[in-house]
């Protein structure tokens, strides 16, 4: 007798999960978490500061992003925010404190993301006298900020502008790190792509595998309102009945087996999950399935403030809301769930497909998950009572039950926080200057004054913007630029391409800065 694909699919996974015991596990599975640092700049119960985030929930937490400088050199994206110095508000050495409440906690910082681009990591690589510069810098800021590790998040060698050689030099530039965090102990990881195509440019798995502590695979955004028509953010499987050609690549299952049939060991890497979903405006509420025509993203939620996206906690936010008005559908190959009401239709995660894709995850061997990001789950326990749900469920379907120490008897006492005291130190754009230790008073671009603190965009070019800082009664401003073809999108606080920001959609753009 025949059975449906579908039925021995599943049928497939059932078994695969019944032999995974939670209790036989000799080592705990890595539970990494991202933390989009620019959620302190949402808005309402959107907002989402270091103390929020949970330190037991996580085994890795990783610090998104810092950037590189123009003379290849580690830098701050957000020194405001990121740093002590300046009178800062120091979220990096903050962020690296809750080691203090968990001591198991590993805390890496990130460099790179889809916003950093390329090319100018391509050039650097090609170097040996940058690389040996930005490696010592990296060694350095870690270790000045307490951070245990690196994570490159480069998108991508060899594309968005790189060159072929990137392959290679990206791992003479993993090997020189390598052997300069050997002696400090500090790891380093790696952000990497999911999808075939990027995999057979951009790496050198078996090498990648050989140096690298952990390789982080991004095992999401597979479809997104970049395309005329629907998709869910990140299927498990392939629906064999629906995904010809490429799009029966774009899922967690082939990535996994491509990474492993191209030379990855399996307990170094770790398998990335979306805290988020993907939506769509349908073209006819009535096709409202996969690959149904869509002809623009669903509209940005109150938080996220993105078109095209929702954070799990807007999504059930939403549903709250709208109590009955969503239909929910779960598909039988991707294991996850998409939604839609009248022409709205959202795909993304929730608590029952994480827990399948951990399940998938501790069945490979694989060395753990990884969750983008942690601003975006429930973290208030507004929709369920119980706050970082989905973070939750995926560590104790790996791990079993989250441990929390037994709370000291007596007076209670403030933490002790770690990390370097405040100075007039300040670094940006590549280069650092020693300021006077009183702030003094920089004049706004023309026609425009601070009002209050905060970024804003300059009024005369999309390609640039300032940060208000308060200084007593006076308002210290700092000055940046987009890399070359963003631009500023107050509605994120961070760059930004510009057919995503009204106004400056014909924004010409601008060469790098040559130094």
């Amino acid at each position: 007798m025949k059975l449906p694909i579908a039925i021995l699919v599943l049928l497939a996974f059932l078994n695969l999960s019944a032999s995974v015991s939670v209790g036989s596990k000799a080592e705990k599975k890595k539970m990494v978490c991202y933390y989009g640092s620019w959620a302190v700049y949402r808005p309402g119960a959107g907002k989402f500061d270091v103390e929020d985030l949970d330190p037991f929930i996580c085994t890795h937490i990783i610090y998104g992003f810092a950037g590189l400088g123009y003379d290849n050199t580690i830098i701050s994206l957000d020194p405001y925010n990121d740093l002590p110095e300046n009178w800062g508000k120091g979220a990096m050495v903050r962020f690296t404190g809750l080691k203090n409440q968990n001591p198991e906690l590993k805390a890496i910082l990130a460099i790179g993301g889809w916003n950093e681009g390329s090319e100018k990591y391509s050039k650097m690589v090609s170097s040996p006298s940058e690389r040996a510069k930005f490696t010592n810098s990296v060694v350095d800021f870690l270790l000045k900020y307490n951070f245990d590790g690196l994570d490159f998040d480069w998108e991508y060698p060899a594309n968005r502008g790189g060159i072929p050689a990137d392959k290679e030099n990206f791992i003479y530039m993993i090997e020189e790190l390598k052997a300069a965090f050997s002696p400090h102990g500090l790891l380093l990881t790696a952000a990497v792509s999911a999808g075939k195509t990027t995999i057979d440019t951009a790496y050198d798995v078996p090498a990648m595998s050989r140096i690298l502590d952990h390789i982080h695979i991004m095992a999401y955004d597979f479809h997104g309102a970049w395309e005329d028509f629907t998709g869910h953010n990140s299927p498990l499987y392939s629906n064999p009945e629906i995904d010809y050609g490429e799009f029966a690549t774009f899922n967690q299952d082939y990535a996994v087996n491509y990474w492993l049939d191209k030379g990855a060991d399996p307990s170094k890497l770790v398998l990335g999950m979306g805290l988020y979903g993907r939506g769509f405006i349908l073209s006819n509420p009535a096709n409202n399935g996969f690959y149904a025509s869509a002809n623009q993203p669903i509209s940005a939620g109150p938080y996220t403030r993105e078109p095209g996206i929702w954070g799990y906690n807007e999504i059930c936010e939403k549903f709250a809301a709208e109590p009955g008005s969503w239909t929910v559908v779960v598909d039988p190959f991707y294991m996850s769930p998409y939604t839609y009401k009248g022409n709205q239709w959202m795909g993304y995660d929730d608590q029952d497909s994480l827990k399948t894709k951990a399940q998938y995850a501790a069945s490979k061997g694989l060395g753990g998950a990884m969750v983008w990001s942690v601003e975006t789950d429930d973290f208030h326990g507004t929709c369920h009572g119980t706050p970082f749900i989905l973070i939750k469920t995926i560590y104790e379907t790996l791990n079993g039950p989250i441990v929390y120490p037994t709370p000291p008897t007596g007076e209670p006492t403030q933490p002790t926080v770690t990390g370097p005291a405040p100075t007039g130190e300040f670094t940006t754009g590549g280069y650092s200057t020693t300021k006077d230790p009183r702030p003094t008073t920089v004049t706004p671009p023309p026609s425009q004054t601070c009002q209050s603190e905060g970024y804003f965009p300059d009024p005369n070019d999309c390609g640039k913007y300032y940060l208000c800082v308060p200084s007593g009664s006076e308002w210290v401003v700092y000055y940046y630029e987009c890399g070359a073809g963003t631009v500023f999108d107050p509605s994120i606080n961070n760059c930004n391409f510009p057919y995503n920001v009204p106004g400056c959609e014909n924004y010409p753009g601008k060469r790098d800065v040559e130094h």
